[in-house]
């Protein structure tokens, strides 16, 4: 199947998505907590999840399955493509009434992002990209931050990626801002809103699949927090963490690690 049809699926998944979420933001929707500290989901979450579900495979049946709502197999292995999927990315933000959660959907084929999109629907943003197209914001091309290394970059990162025995010295002191969702920081640092993006810590593959390609085809470089490239659809599906950012300010931050 070409990948630009699985680009336009999975853009009209995303918009479905975003029907679903729209009618139980702000409105108190159901929330539980999931086993071993793993986070919050909601009803909008799973209502979201069974959606794309039955729209993607049913579309699809010959590709696997990975979401994070959906309990996980090994049966997903056995596909040469995956769907990748995180229904809401960013259920804190949700839950709070902030309009800055994302659904973050995907296609890795032999381990490799083909086709990625990321959809705010309150905020009206929807990144694309897929192997043969490039990374677009609302259908219009983007391109990572140029800015140089030095302090004053701002690197969009959780606070405990900066404690001391992370780094080689002290952590440089870069100004840090914050968006709940992995997806979306991506994407922040695929139209050089920021200047880098990075978490040191094990990550979901449906947090950052649908990023890493819209970051890459927009032109920054994403590896894991060793600088090992990604892959995806692991029998573990983490990755050791993710920096992204122009291929400079990638170098400065992975060397000063």
């Amino acid at each position: 199947m070409p990948d630009h049809n699985d680009l336009t699926l999975l853009i009209d998944a995303a918009h479905a998505s975003g029907d679903i979420a729209r009618k139980f933001w702000k409105q108190s929707p159901e929330v539980w907590d999931k086993d071993n500290n793993a986070g919050p989901v909601t009803e909008a979450d799973l209502a979201v999840d069974k959606m794309l579900l039955s729209e993607l495979r049913g579309a699809r049946s010959d590709y696997g399955w990975l979401s994070e709502e959906t309990t996980d197999t090994d049966a997903r292995l056995s596909h040469e493509s995956v769907f990748i999927i995180d229904p809401i990315d960013g259920t804190r933000a949700f839950i709070e009434g902030s309009k800055a959660f994302a659904h973050s959907l995907a296609i890795a084929r032999n381990g490799q992002v083909t086709a990625a999109v990321v959809y705010l629907p309150l905020l009206d943003r929807l990144y694309t990209a897929s192997s043969d197209a490039p990374a677009l914001l609302n259908g219009q091309p983007i391109a990572p931050s140029a800015t140089l290394p030095s302090a004053d970059i701002t690197v969009l990162a959780n606070k405990k990626n900066f404690a001391s025995d992370r780094w080689h010295d002290a952590p440089p002191p870069f100004k840090r801002q914050f968006r709940s969702s992995l997806a979306y920081r991506m994407c922040l640092i695929a139209e050089g809103r920021f200047d880098a993006m990075l978490t040191l810590y094990p990550t979901w593959e449906w947090d950052v699949a649908a990023g890493a390609l819209i970051c890459e085809k927009a032109g920054a470089v994403v590896t894991d927090s060793y600088g090992a490239p990604t892959k995806f659809n692991r029998p573990a599906p983490q990755l050791d963490g993710i920096i992204a950012g122009n291929a400079q300010n990638h170098a400065a931050i992975l060397a000063a690690l």
